[in-house]
């Protein structure tokens, strides 16, 4: 997918004059044709991914906007604060893009493999969440990312099954199943791998594939919960967290206090769980 990623990223360069890149000293065979074309809106940081998230931060200060590229667990894990307190706190234009996720480096072992991120990145206020699962998939996010505000997570795969007219970055039918009034659906995250087709054929089920995980499709969800009995997410990423952690809270029934984005002033904790209450009370009397 990263080849289909930063040819996207090419044409949508030539149009923005504020889309820039930086890498982390990676990437070689995939992004020389953006450097050689657009050798002042590229920067190879080094090895040095704590950094180059604050430079890309600054970047985005000056009227940027700026996709990051490096291996998932790099830089996710080692550079959160700097994704936290320099990206997101200022809700800035930075799309961390990553290859990497799940099993892809699985001969490196367990510290290669990355199956955190994606509960890691949808925690982050304000950060969009995107995991394409085909090349035309890859494109829809280039176009929504550029298109909105505020920070984004692409975790890109490896590209096997390609779809050819992917519309949106909501839940995409691939196929439908024969179940024969059993009302199931398999919801895949992620690349589409030949085994999840094979598994919801087993199951005589539709399948979807879904991209965006923040902010969820809502719409899409309530069709999807109204029309099928049993619904089964396949993903690459710990249970906790991940897509089948988002569903599960947008389709529960529980109400809740809790924090949502940043407390952008200091005080007493007292003071802030107070100004906590009082958001929710107000949001619950609006609504």
């Amino acid at each position: 997918m990263r080849t289909a990623w930063i040819n996207h990223l090419r044409k949508a360069a030539a149009d923005d004059s504020r889309i820039f890149l930086v890498v982390g000293d990676l990437g070689f065979s995939v992004v020389e044709g953006f450097a050689n074309e657009f050798p002042d809106r590229f920067l190879n940081a080094g090895v040095a991914e704590q950094n180059m998230i604050a430079v890309a931060a600054g970047l985005a200060k000056e009227g940027f906007r700026v996709f990051v590229y490096s291996i998932g667990n790099f830089v996710t894990m080692r550079c959160l604060e700097q994704i936290r307190n320099d990206v997101c706190l200022h809700g800035l234009p930075v799309y961390v893009v990553t290859v990497g996720g799940g099993f892809m480096y699985g001969p490196l072992g367990p510290t290669h493999h990355l199956t955190e991120d994606i509960a890691v990145m949808r925690v982050m206020p304000g950060m969009r969440v995107f995991v394409p699962f085909c090349g035309s998939s890859v494109r829809r996010v280039v176009e929504e990312v550029v298109a909105g505000d505020g920070p984004a997570y692409i975790r890109l795969g490896r590209r096997d099954v390609e779809i050819e007219a992917v519309e949106h970055n909501g839940l995409t039918l691939i196929r439908r199943g024969d179940s024969a009034g059993e009302s199931k659906a398999v919801v895949s995250v992620g690349q589409l791998a030949a085994e999840t087709l094979e598994y919801a054929s087993g199951l005589q089920a539709d399948l979807f594939a879904l991209c965006r995980l923040k902010p969820l499709p809502r719409d899409d969800l309530v069709s999807l919960f109204s029309s099928y009995r049993e619904i089964i997410v396949v993903e690459d990423h710990q249970i906790e967290g991940g897509a089948y952690s988002a569903l599960s809270e947008f389709a529960g029934r529980l109400g809740v206090i809790g924090v949502r984005g940043f407390a952008m002033m200091g005080g007493r904790e007292k003071d802030l769980r107070g100004l906590l209450m009082h958001r929710v009370r107000r949001e619950v009397d609006e609504r």
